[in-house]
């Protein structure tokens, strides 16, 4: 692990060289509960990128993994997130990336492509559609969950989901109720259509939780979507799918 400091709050990464060449830097982005390990080098991401000759690096968002605990739900704003992003890059000397984001992280590139365009060369949206504009996808109930005893004392579904999640994770439950309650922004269908940089929308045809890809990606001028047969939310992530449609989109970039 390596760490920085973003505005003074001191973020974990990993950056991974590419199997073979130089390698085009490529930012991952995780989900809310998750870090770099779960979210990306447990699921193969990592080593299917560097196989494909990227240059890898992901960072535990705040909250999260490895990084700083904060425990107000203001430090957890979706810019705020996306500034961490865009500081590594600086920390890095990296110029440009490819950003690829998962649920929140989906969120927070987003975030980040709206505000720092020159930064972004493409975008992949993995597990949020169209509720980047209609909803927040995770319920506010997940705070709760969080704040809760125990697991034993939760019988709503997706409440177990992600406390269980975030015990088998060993994160710290009192950031992730704050960081629940001060993430939850949405973009405008203005300012959505305002991202000119290519976008993958990547979504589960069984996840509930994103919304649409495909109204999403027909709101950016540059967006596609792709479908992820049979996948819910959790699922999705790791699918063989995902992976060949996020590395077909990287390889047209290079090539455009």
């Amino acid at each position: 692990m390596h760490f920085f400091s973003s505005d003074g709050v001191r973020l974990a990464y990993v950056d991974v060289p590419a199997h073979e060449g130089e390698g085009r830097p490529v930012i991952l982005v995780h989900g809310f509960a998750s870090n770099h390990a779960v979210n990306w080098a447990n699921t193969l991401w990592t080593t299917t990128l560097a196989r494909a000759g990227r240059r890898v690096i992901a960072l535990d968002n705040r909250g999260h993994g490895q990084s700083e605990k904060l425990y107000e739900p203001s430090a957890y704003h979706s810019d705020v997130m996306a500034e961490d992003v865009r500081r590594l890059m600086d920390h890095l000397d990296l110029a440009e990336a490819d950003v690829v984001g998962y649920s929140m992280g989906a969120r927070i590139t987003a975030h980040l492509a709206l505000r720092h365009p020159g930064r972004v060369r493409s975008a992949v949206l993995g597990g949020l559609g169209i509720h980047l504009i209609h909803g927040v996808g995770l319920p506010l109930g997940i705070a709760d969950a969080m704040e809760a005893p125990s697991l034993d004392g939760l019988t709503d579904p997706m409440q177990r989901m992600f406390r269980a999640f975030a015990e088998q994770t060993k994160s710290d439950l009192e950031a992730l109720a704050a960081c629940i309650r001060g993430s939850r922004q949405t973009l405008t269908r203005e300012e959505v259509g305002t991202i000119a940089v290519p976008v993958l929308v990547a979504v589960g045809t069984n996840d509930p939780i994103a919304g649409s890809p495909h109204e999403l990606a027909a709101l950016l001028p540059n967006g596609r979507a792709l479908d992820i047969p049979g996948r819910d939310h959790n699922l999705a992530v790791g699918d063989k799918v995902h992976k060949q449609g996020v590395i077909a989109f990287l390889a047209e970039q290079d090539e455009a």
